[in-house]
């Protein structure tokens, strides 16, 4: 780790994070029109935005900036990489890490790794489905589309929410805060797919006032402060295969669990690379 990445990171540990996404929450939620029709545009310009491809390329029809935020795009903005056995990229972003789980353990940044217990709120069980199995990490800069689509079509099994921290999720705190996707605040979904059981694990942030999944609206913050669990046995939803299944109020990351020898990754995918939602990430065995 480098000196900066040191000095940006550390601080954070004495920030009052939930305080500061809550308030973060209501800013860009405002609809005076003067406020968020000053605020878009210089958010458009400091984070070199794309409106081009928004269904809606104008900032001022935006209700408020997380309308802006959140934003759709275009029929056909993120073509879906062909065959249904295709893994395909749940968000645009930074493939910040992909590979094989050894056994119990992640790989966070260079020189650092994780748990998969600890990632998965400590549910021994849910951890042995993806002991051994494949993971990738997709972390979303403040100028990506925030929506989060499905890489294979599946039926959701479980859904758990995770209270936490919040840190800051970009590149120099991943590589100075250990076990830092396993503290912050996250929410798990879990489907069970035609390559076995996927886990989509959506980690909250610094600002990330919130966290949505298309089956429940808000999941995040919740007023207990322990894990909660829900099932859907008897509540099907079954989503396809780069169908939206969820989106973050503000930037984050999100993580993709395979089981063991269940998919293999395409080639040519490297760390630190650009990627878009429905692009080619490996096939299911």
């Amino acid at each position: 780790m480098s000196l900066p990445e040191t000095v940006f990171a550390l601080p954070q540990y004495l920030l009052p994070h939930h305080a500061l996404s809550r308030l973060m929450g209501h800013v860009t939620h405002c609809t005076n029109p003067a406020f968020k029709n000053w605020f878009i545009p210089r958010f458009i310009d400091l984070f070199n935005v794309d409106m081009s491809e928004a269904a809606e390329e104008n900032p001022s029809n935006y209700a408020c900036f997380n309308d802006f935020f959140t934003r759709a795009l275009k029929p056909g903005a993120r073509p879906l990489a062909p065959g249904n056995g295709t893994v395909a990229c749940p968000a645009d972003g930074v493939l910040s890490q992909f590979g094989s789980i050894d056994g119990d353990r992640l790989i966070q940044a260079k020189g650092r790794d994780y748990r998969l217990l600890d990632l998965l709120g400590g549910d021994p069980q849910l951890a042995g489905e993806f002991q051994d199995g494949r993971f990738a990490t997709v972390y979303l800069s403040p100028r990506d589309y925030h929506r989060l689509h499905m890489p294979l079509g599946g039926k959701l099994r479980e859904m758990i929410h995770v209270p936490g921290r919040l840190f800051s999720v970009n590149r120099a705190t991943t590589a100075v805060i250990p076990n830092l996707f396993a503290r912050n605040e996250r929410v798990i979904a879990v489907f069970d797919t035609d390559a076995g059981p996927m886990a989509l694990i959506l980690v909250g942030a610094i600002f990330v006032a919130s966290i949505d999944t298309v089956w429940h609206g808000t999941v995040t913050p919740p007023s207990a402060g322990k894990v909660q669990r829900w099932r859907y046995d008897d509540k099907p939803v079954r989503l396809e295969r780069g169908a939206e299944m969820g989106r973050f109020n503000m930037g984050s990351t999100i993580i993709v669990l395979f089981g063991k020898n269940r998919m293999d990754w395409a080639g040519g995918l490297a760390e630190g690379t650009s990627v878009r939602v429905g692009q080619n990430l490996g096939i299911r065995r």
